[in-house]
């Protein structure tokens, strides 16, 4: 979970590249203590956390197509997503994170951590 100012708030257990993020999100539930807006992208559909103001994107199909209104509002959100992006971009500057690690799993735990962390400092400074 990303800030606006792409400060990393929240990171989970850390998992295989192959699991996909719903099933983690089913594993290990958000919950808020005070109401949030939430953009999520459509890999997210269903996933509604408690005190959640959920915003996804809306969906294009042959039968029904976007207004102009929806189009504009997908471009506000995908602006606004992509500041995860480029946190997530900022994590595996340290290249532990992003390389195929062979050690025990506990350890990657904590690089992630660590590199979550030092990716918070940069962005401070």
């Amino acid at each position: 979970m990303v800030t606006a100012q792409q400060k990393i708030i929240y990171l989970s257990q850390t998992y295989e590249g192959k699991v996909h993020d719903k099933k983690i999100t089913d594993q290990e539930p958000l919950t808020f203590g005070e109401p949030i807006e939430l953009l999520q992208d459509s890999g997210f559909k269903g996933h509604n956390p408690k005190n959640a103001i959920v915003k996804e994107p809306h969906k294009n199909s042959k039968l029904k197509k976007l207004t102009q209104a929806q189009k504009i509002e997908n471009s506000l959100q995908a602006s606004q997503r992509v500041k995860v992006e480029h946190a997530i971009c900022g994590t595996k500057r340290l290249r532990i994170v992003k390389d195929v690690y062979r050690n025990k799993r506990e350890t990657i735990d904590i690089a992630m951590t660590i590199a979550c962390g030092l990716h918070n400092l940069r962005i401070a400074a």
